[in-house]
């Protein structure tokens, strides 16, 4: 995903830091972050408020409202005055995926909003408690197969990629998985290092404290190659289990009919931002991957993965009300 998003990037990043677009916000901006805090999403969401509030001189606030899968932020956004100062950090989920996994949503990802950037990938890890008897995938399979009843795994919420990711797993290996849904990566994570629940699916960045800490146990990644933040660690086709390979990304969305010259402006300084070495360093420390798509591409692209996530839903079973 990274070296296809990257290669359509190529002519478009000169293009946008070139711009010099007259808009400017008037006031704060909210940058509404679909989950709790302490999630992968705010993982990204913060350190990008903070460079885009160095770039517009106006502060620019994470705003956590986590529920239903991200999607009372999507409602709250696509709802909000189109003026620039009302923005998404949007997961996979929200703009891809739960379009398939719930009945009704009350917005619709094509209609009711404007792409501005894409901002970020990383792949999903597949982490365990340390008191699990399994230090390899196959191992995890087989013990999960020997229980009396179907093994929980935590995610972040319906719909959310270590959601699907698990779903995917379950499907691809035939370990009786449940899947067991939280309010968000930060208190699913503190169950699992608990012992409460065993397993958890989850993009990288999330568990890696607890990881490095030795509280889990990281056992795999998706995604075609391995993770910088954890060399060891392979990934899910290296372990054996072929057709996994669903990557989590982040994209900064607006109302629809957001003016042309807010998403030049925004889009140019996510842009910049996306060029300097301090952002591709602190990403890449996290096993995040910067990346960055304009809005057109972005466009192409959202549709291009809600055809492929909705496929993952459909061929796992998924739904969520």
């Amino acid at each position: 995903m990274r070296r296809r998003a990257l290669a359509a990037a190529l002519g478009l990043l000169p293009a946008a830091a070139a711009a010099q677009p007259a808009w400017r916000p008037d006031h704060p901006v909210r940058l509404v972050v679909p989950f709790p805090p302490g999630g992968p999403t705010d993982l990204v969401a913060r350190p990008l408020a903070q460079r885009l509030t160095e770039a517009l001189g106006q502060p620019v606030l994470a705003d956590n409202r986590g529920g239903a899968g991200g999607n009372l932020a999507g409602e709250l956004v696509a709802r909000a005055a189109p003026d620039g100062h009302t923005l998404l950090l949007s997961n996979v989920g929200v703009l891809a995926v739960n379009q398939a996994l719930y009945r009704t949503l009350p917005f619709d990802p094509e209609r009711d909003f404007t792409p501005v950037a894409l901002v970020a990938g990383a792949p999903v890890a597949l982490v365990v408690h340390p008191g699990v008897p399994a230090r390899t995938v196959a191992e995890f399979v087989a013990w999960a197969k020997a229980q009396a009843s179907p093994l929980p795994y935590a995610s972040a919420g319906a719909g959310t990629p270590g959601h699907l990711a698990g779903e995917l797993f379950r499907s691809l290996t035939g370990a009786p998985l449940q899947h067991a849904p939280y309010r968000g990566s930060a208190p699913a994570l503190q169950d699992v290092v608990a012992g409460y629940v065993r397993a958890m699916f989850d993009p990288v960045q999330s568990p890696l404290p607890q990881i490095e800490a030795g509280r889990l146990r990281a056992l795999a990644v998706s995604g075609a190659s391995r993770s910088p933040a954890l060399p060891a660690v392979p990934t899910l086709a290296e372990a054996g289990v072929a057709g996994h390979d669903m990557v989590a990304w982040w994209a900064v969305v607006g109302p629809a009919g957001l003016p042309a010259p807010v998403v030049a402006r925004l889009a140019g300084e996510i842009g910049r931002i996306a060029e300097s070495a301090d952002w591709q360093e602190r990403l890449g420390r996290l096993g995040i991957s910067p990346i960055f798509l304009g809005p057109e591409a972005l466009a192409v692209f959202r549709r291009r993965e809600a055809a492929t996530w909705g496929e993952a839903v459909r061929a796992s079973g998924a739904k969520a009300e």
